[in-house]
């Protein structure tokens, strides 16, 4: 892949030069296209680094060749844009691998900002492919920066690269992996990695609560509210603002908290248990799961919409069955800890 190219697909004329003119102007080496026909027959020879799409064109939609070029080359970053873009639009996008979705009109700076924000992101993950390939990573190296998130399997080095993309964007993000996978580690790195790293980082275990309980401590409740509410308290939405609010075990929800939780996430706003007055967060949703959502909702106990809502961005963390390689690594990890607490020396075990 040749690091730089920029392919730009829009079916405007005065909007792709545009986009060309400026990009050069930046110094990339751009190509464009009024169709997709065109750059895929283009791309198949020569791969790009980004490809900047538009959404609504003829005879291939933005989507569809989003879909096509991921199947030539699934590193090609994709950039959508768009005059009508919605949700949902971008909520597909995202789903089939775009990394970036901005809606039209924009700037020329906006535009030179979210480029060269993606670019870092290319060349950092060149790097690391360079160094990996050079054998120049020592596996504990592997580890800096993730807290205790250990290993150097292709499966957890996906994961490493998923938090790289993720950290900064304010989208939602679904963790799905079985119990005791670190799905609250993933969490707090995709947080510890965001801009949002200097404000709270609030957890909550959905399971573990009932209705009452949950929604109290999601939304907080008014004093007098219910037997036992002596005082006015926050709930984790209000505690977690400007910050993160990691939502473990959503797959345990009931249906009616469904409901009020997908209303906060459509519309932002919430009232505490017993309040009058309507409520803002500026909070980033990560939740987990060790259930398999999409099987729940076709036996009718999740939600679909609030499913598409918490999914934006998906990862998969593999059991240890998955990954068995890994249990060496992690049998030394835990000596090796054990040990300096202790103050004692321990050989590793081979194996």
């Amino acid at each position: 892949m040749k690091l730089g190219r920029i392919i730009v697909v829009e079916d405007n004329d005065t909007m792709r030069l545009g986009i060309e003119e400026s990009l050069r102007h930046e110094g990339y080496l751009v190509k464009s296209f009024e169709n997709g026909i065109d750059a895929l027959k283009d791309i198949q020879f020569d791969s790009a680094s980004l490809a900047i799409i538009d959404l609504k064109m003829d005879p291939m939609n933005g989507i569809e060749v989003l879909q096509k070029i991921k199947e030539i080359n699934p590193k090609t970053e994709v950039l959508m844009i768009s005059a009508y873009g919605t949700v949902d639009d971008a909520v597909k996008a995202m789903h089939l691998g775009a990394v970036d979705f901005l809606t039209k009109p924009f700037s020329p700076d906006e535009l030179r900002i979210r480029v060269k924000k993606i670019w870092q992101k290319i060349q950092n993950e060149k790097k690391l492919e360079d160094l990996i390939e050079q054998n120049k990573i020592l596996n504990d190296e592997l580890y800096t920066g993730y807290d205790e998130i250990i290993g150097n399997s292709q499966a957890i080095k996906k994961v490493f690269s998923l938090i790289e993309q993720v950290a900064d964007k304010d989208t939602t993000v679904l963790i799905h992996g079985e119990s005791g996978t670190g799905k609250e580690l993933i969490a707090r790195a995709i947080h510890r990695k965001s801009k949002r790293s200097e404000h709270p980082f609030i957890k909550i275990n959905c399971g573990a609560l009932n209705d009452n309980l949950l929604e109290s401590e999601l939304f907080g409740h008014e004093k007098g509210s219910f037997t036992g509410a002596i005082r006015q308290k926050k709930g984790r939405f209000e505690l977690a603002d400007k910050g993160t609010l990691f939502l473990d075990e959503i797959g345990d929800i009931s249906t009616a908290m469904q409901v009020k939780l997908l209303r906060v996430l459509q519309e932002g706003e919430f009232e505490r248990v017993g309040g009058e007055v309507t409520l803002k967060s500026d909070v980033r949703i990560i939740a987990a799961t060790n259930k398999d959502l999409q099987k729940l909702i076709l036996e009718g106990h999740f939600r679909e919409d609030l499913f598409y809502r918490l999914s934006v961005i998906p990862i998969n963390l593999p059991s240890l069955r998955e990954r068995k390689e890994y249990i060496i690594q992690l049998i030394n990890y835990f000596i090796k800890r054990l040990a300096q607490k202790n103050n004692c020396e321990v050989k590793e075990i081979s194996g």
